[in-house]
């Protein structure tokens, strides 16, 4: 007998009417806009005090995060749903905060992002693919921005932008490599042709903008701080110097609103936004966690990728901007992902190997020392356990962890659900606590140094390799005033360095980086380092291959 795919588990769920899931965390049917029995977004979380929680006690917030992964990812949804459902089993008022799945990965290689097995969230489908729409209307909102650029220069309007120095492209959820960089405005009456490209819309600034902004006169005044480019005196141009963000801001208005949906142990979950980890900040939204931490006395949230990605700026930057911090963090590793760090092949990593699991123990632990002895974070290490690990090598992986001083429990949520995480959830309560925020570095710190930090002491770095566009972008920053903003690190998820390739645990090398790009909307500088692409590629057999709609209007082969 075969087991079960996810959307076959899914289907097989008797979810409960929203109206039902909202009032586990205090939310009245008044509150809540339906779209269809079972997702709703959540109405009035502004202005009132019920988004930030000042005069309502403020629950634990629980940060999951994971090791450097495999290309197929180790679980950390999965993890993140599960820990929420085993908290839920063992009598906690629980919310679960995760991002909206971005379609590039769903017909990419990576798949969907509502978690997997008896530890995802439903209704599956909905959410995997256009769920509310959030991020069409952050897709339209941008590209509104791009017509409005064009259009002025088509009809040689001030602000006169320097036509090579135009930097706002455009966007669309997908994965397409051959839009990475093109031409525009050719053809009669096409307008100014120009190079330009599309980055992946959840990697837009206003994405960003979307999950970090606290209301509508703040996403408002952060998409009028866009920088779109230069003008041909050198100056920076705005969108507010279109007029662009009232109209992008109504375009946003109902997306700026959390969505609610449940697991399948009706677990209630919000999921808003979707910024990209190795791309963007990687975190749901400010409106949501703040939500979650007002209304649960648990809140799980996730952090995209790695701890050198997500966590990181989850802590110097979310945590910051949003005056939140995490109570304790979860590390989620698999035997695959250690292996692999080891020195295995992918095609061997289901064959037993303890010399692997030693030396590859040493990327996953890592992450733990980066987030106990740099933030000060208190840490669980969660074995995401799969069908084909042996007893053996995950005992050894599990004293290994031991041995280092960190404690560890395995997860077997994907088969059992919540039943098979009560043992993670138990160490987390145990080791949750309220504590002060301790940062990477200050604001103040000069932005050469700030990338330097996150380098050195995150990824193990030697020297950090700035070219010389990144060095005149520093300089305009500086002479803009912008040089305190925080710094969003784009880099490979799959090393600590840059180089994907370099596994393991790698010391003393050198992370180039060849661009920094201001988002003054978001509120950080992005630092693009390596090979890292804003519009990722599909590999050689994606997904979308094996995705297909029956006679009876049922998907499958989505996951």
């Amino acid at each position: 007998m075969t087991k079960p795919t996810d959307l076959e588990i899914a289907r097989l769920a008797v979810p409960l009417p929203i109206t039902e899931i909202g009032k586990k965390i205090g939310l009245s049917a008044q509150q809540l806009y339906h779209y269809g029995p079972h997702i709703a977004k959540i109405q009035g979380t502004f202005p009132d005090q019920s988004l930030g929680g000042k005069t309502q006690p403020q629950g634990h917030l629980i940060l999951v995060t994971a090791m450097n992964p495999t290309p197929a990812g180790e679980g950390k949804t999965t993890v993140t749903v599960g820990l929420g459902d085993a908290l839920s089993k063992i009598g906690k008022k629980t919310c679960i905060t995760l991002r909206e799945p971005s379609l590039g990965p769903v017909f990419g290689m990576k798949g969907g992002a509502a978690g997997g097995g008896y530890s995802q969230v439903i209704p599956m489908e909905d959410l995997n693919l256009h769920f509310t729409g959030d991020i069409h209307a952050v897709a339209t909102a941008h590209n509104l921005l791009s017509a409005l650029i064009d259009n002025r220069l088509y009809r040689r309007m001030e602000p006169r932008l320097h036509i090579k120095k135009v930097y706002w492209k455009r966007v669309m959820d997908m994965n397409d490599r051959s839009l990475r960089s093109m031409v525009c405005g050719l053809g009669a009456g096409g307008g100014t042709p120009r190079e330009t490209g599309f980055d992946i819309a959840v990697a837009s600034e206003v994405m960003a903008i979307l999950c970090l902004a606290e209301g509508p006169e703040d996403l408002t005044r952060r998409l009028a701080n866009i920088i779109v480019g230069m003008d041909e005196s050198g100056n920076l141009v705005r969108a507010r110097d279109f007029q662009a963000q009232g109209a992008m801001a109504s375009l946003l208005h109902r997306a700026l609103l959390p969505n609610l949906v449940q697991t399948l142990e009706h677990t209630p979950v919000i999921v808003h936004g979707g910024p990209f980890a190795n791309i963007a900040h990687g975190t749901n939204s400010m409106a949501a966690i703040k939500t979650a931490l007002s209304r649960a006395d648990y809140v799980v949230t996730e952090a995209g990728f790695g701890a050198d990605l997500g966590a990181e700026k989850f802590l110097d930057i979310v945590s910051r901007k949003g005056g939140i911090w995490p109570s304790a963090g979860v590390i989620v590793g698999t035997l695959r992902a250690v292996k692999m760090h080891g020195g295995v092949a992918k095609a061997d990593l289901a064959k037993a190997n303890s010399q692997a699991i030693r030396r590859g123990s040493a990327n996953l632990l890592a992450h733990a020392e980066n987030l106990t002895q740099v933030y000060g974070l208190p840490v669980v290490i969660a074995l995401n356990r799969f069908p084909s690990d042996s007893r053996e090598e995950l005992d050894l992986l599990a004293q290994i962890i031991r041995e280092a001083g960190y404690p560890v429990q395995e997860a077997d949520v994907w088969a059992r659900g919540g039943g098979g995480g009560t043992g993670l959830a138990e160490q987390v309560v145990q080791v949750c606590k309220k504590q002060s925020p301790r940062y990477l570095y200050d604001l103040e710190t000069p932005v050469e140094e700030k990338i330097s930090a996150i380098a050195r002491r995150i990824y193990g770095a030697g020297r950090v390799d700035l070219s010389d566009s990144a060095r005149k972008t520093i300089e305009i920053c500086k002479s803009e005033g912008l040089d305190t903003l925080p710094v969003c690190m784009a880099k490979t998820q799959y090393s600590l360095s840059a180089d994907p390739n370099l596994l393991g645990r790698p010391r003393g090398f050198d992370l180039p980086v060849r661009e920094i790009r201001i988002s003054a909307g978001a509120g950080f500088l992005v630092a693009l380092t390596g090979d890292i692409m804003t519009m990722p590629g599909l590999p050689k057999h994606p997904a979308a291959e094996g995705i297909m709609l029956d006679g009876e209007n049922r998907i499958h082969g989505l996951f």
